[in-house]
């Protein structure tokens, strides 16, 4: 009985539901991402072979080459709290949505009598903006009172969200949840500026600080 032959034929794969998909999944991510908020200032950090990385709860303090100082304090509710406490030490008034701004700005650096005016403005413009940077010589130290109060708020903040984690049935680590203090300077930046920067954290009794520097390769870890 002779054989009957089945014609063959390329299989083919309909690709335009995955086409469709990717689509989808592109816009959902350009909706829902959250950018992060343009840096004031652009520093060229000394290089290391430090494989530490920079911790969410933080405090960091900023040298730029001329030896301008920024402060930047991640945790959006601590920020509101440390700004409270700053307004009412200074007389400085801010309204409901200078504030709400304040809470998801990134590094600034001005005084407490401008930071008004600087939070108005947009975020490129905060780059435009002409200031000496925050005080900290002996008569107004102004980073050191921000970095007293902010400590004190990512500490309450960060208590929160640790008994927070508790009630889940978690396990966490009560180091986790307390705030980093950083200093990231610039390599030309003024070596003496860097010092009172160092100085401040000393007189506040906080010296787990950390330094943060561009990579660089690590000759005892090639890999």
């Amino acid at each position: 009985m002779p054989k009957i032959k089945i014609p063959k034929s390329s299989p083919s794969i309909d690709m335009t539901p995955m086409v469709d998909l990717a689509f989808l999944l592109v816009t959902f991510f350009m909706l829902a991402a959250s950018f992060r908020p343009s840096e004031p200032v652009t520093v060229e950090t000394a290089s290391s072979v430090s494989d530490k990385v920079i911790p969410e709860n933080m405090i960091m303090v900023t040298i730029d080459p001329i030896g301008k100082v920024y402060f930047n304090l991640t945790d959006p509710e601590a920020r509101k709290e440390a700004l409270s406490n700053m307004a009412s030490l200074y007389k400085v008034s801010f309204n409901e949505e200078q504030i709400e701004k304040f809470s998801l700005m990134s590094t600034f650096g001005c005084t407490m009598k401008e930071l008004p005016a600087y939070i108005n403005l947009a975020g490129e413009a905060r780059k435009e903006f002409k200031t000496e940077g925050v005080p900290l010589d002996s008569l107004d130290n102004q980073l050191k009172n921000w970095i007293a109060y902010s400590q004190a708020a990512a500490l309450n903040t960060g208590k929160t969200a640790y008994e927070e984690a508790k009630k889940k049935g978690l396990s966490p680590d009560a180091n986790d949840f307390k705030p980093k203090f950083i200093i990231r300077a610039d390599g030309k930046a003024v070596y003496k500026k860097a010092e009172k920067v160092i100085d401040v954290f000393r007189e506040l009794n906080l010296n787990n600080l950390s330094f943060v520097t561009s990579s660089e390769f690590n000759p005892n870890n090639p890999n």
